[in-house]
């Protein structure tokens, strides 16, 4: 089971971006299909790796003579290696905009490093690739995101008994295609790999950090309270390290795509900014593998899944925006009260929320934070969904176009 095997659904984003465009950037963690899906969509073109030292030190030494030597179209990968490129780029592509010139891979976010000096506003389309969703893993044509905002959900009872199968094998196999081809062990292995690879080498290339070990520990600190509110105190104390060096990694790592921050969300928006955030590790098989999680451990009584199966939810419906609607924004909701939405999907005015539990069965009390959040939302809200492991598709009670969904809706290719 490798990338070739499965369909990337923001392939048509990369060949539309490429027809009007001049630079394509796709961005997203190591080894999850970047280079791939570009030598697939166009494999005439010229490939160009900087994980080559000969090649990095050529443009390194001489960025405008390196790009000026390009042929016409070419795939230029890992070009956070060598963020000096981008002024001569610009300059290129200034002298002729064609489109399509030039295809890029990063495995860091480009805008956010600091030592970028040109973001190639209005020259260049970045799109984001994330690790493999379960629609892309099971062929799936369904998406549940676009079932949600085309408020096409309905009741469907079922007969088969709950729980459904196959949502402990996802959460830990998560989506790296490599250690998908794997049993758990050997997958394990190779996430130790290439966290050590990304310690040693793509750390270095985008940030002054002298003990890699550090971010480590801080990493498998945060997969254990994946899903969490950040706490930087908390992590202050339970790791030893200065508030000033946490935030530097917290940086690093979510300039790698390992770890991103959920907002809070609040009525007025410029309150959204004294809530504390979530973080979340971007896939649930690292964060498995970190945290010492296997599928037999499903159904533990200490529920250690839990934070783990929000982040695997959160990012199945921020990979299936991509093909849905890049311009949804999402965030979580929480109150004085303490009730919360794990989710909140904003499209202009219009709102939804997702609430994620593990359990097979709705009980009332589980709709509350839906029902708190319809209410802060007002006209704006327009409907909900609680995934959870029964089988069957519940309306919620006292909450407008709300449903208990099946949590293989994410992948399932039947519609609900």
């Amino acid at each position: 089971m490798t990338t070739a095997h499965h369909p990337r659904y923001l392939q048509q984003q990369v060949l539309d971006a490429l027809s009007d465009t001049p630079v394509v950037c796709i961005l997203g963690p190591r080894q999850v299909g970047k280079t791939t899906l570009a030598r697939q969509l166009q494999p005439e073109r010229t490939y160009i790796s900087f994980d080559d030292a000969t090649l990095l030190s050529a443009a390194r030494y001489d960025p405008m003579g390196f790009v000026a030597g390009l042929p016409g179209r070419v795939i230029l990968d890992e070009v956070q290696r060598v963020p000096e490129l981008l002024l001569a780029i610009k300059l290129s592509v200034d002298n002729d905009r064609s489109p399509g010139r030039f295809i890029l891979t990063g495995s860091a976010n480009l805008l956010l490093l600091p030592g970028v000096q040109e973001s190639l506003a209005g020259r260049m389309e970045v799109i984001y690739l994330n690790p493999l969703s379960e629609q892309e893993k099971h062929h799936s044509p369904h998406s549940l995101l676009a079932s949600l905002l085309a408020g096409e959900l309905k009741p469907a009872i079922s007969g088969i008994q709950p729980p459904v199968a196959g949502v402990a094998d996802a959460v830990v196999s998560g989506g790296y295609p490599e250690p998908n081809t794997r049993n758990e062990q050997r997958a394990r292995q190779w996430y130790r790999q290439y966290l050590n690879a990304i310690v040693q080498r793509d750390v270095q290339d985008i940030a002054n950090i002298r003990d890699g070990d550090e971010l480590l520990r801080l990493l498998k600190l945060i997969a254990l309270r994946t899903g969490n509110l950040i706490n930087i105190s908390n992590l202050m104390q339970d790791i030893g390290l200065q508030r000033d060096t946490i935030g530097r990694y917290l940086s690093v790592l979510e300039r790698l795509f390992l770890i991103r921050t959920l907002p809070a969300w609040h009525r007025n928006a410029a309150k959204r900014l004294i809530k504390a955030p979530k973080i979340h590790l971007i896939d649930s098989g690292l964060c498995c593998a970190l945290s010492g999680l296997k599928t037999a451990d499903w159904n533990q009584p200490d529920n250690a899944f839990g934070g783990v199966l929000e982040s695997f939810v959160v990012q199945q419906l921020i990979c299936q925006a991509g093909w849905v609607d890049n311009e949804l924004r999402f965030s979580h909701y929480r109150d004085k009260d303490q009730l919360e939405v794990d989710l909140v999907i904003e499209q202009g005015d219009r709102l939804w929320g997702v609430e994620i539990k593990k359990a097979a069965s709705v009980q009332s009390k589980d709709g509350r934070g839906l029902a708190r959040l319809a209410e802060q939302a007002g006209g704006n809200w327009q409907g909900g969904i609680l995934l959870y492991t029964g089988t069957s598709t519940l309306p919620m009670a006292h909450t407008p176009n709300t449903f208990a969904v099946p949590m293989d809706q994410l992948w399932k290719k039947d519609t609900p």
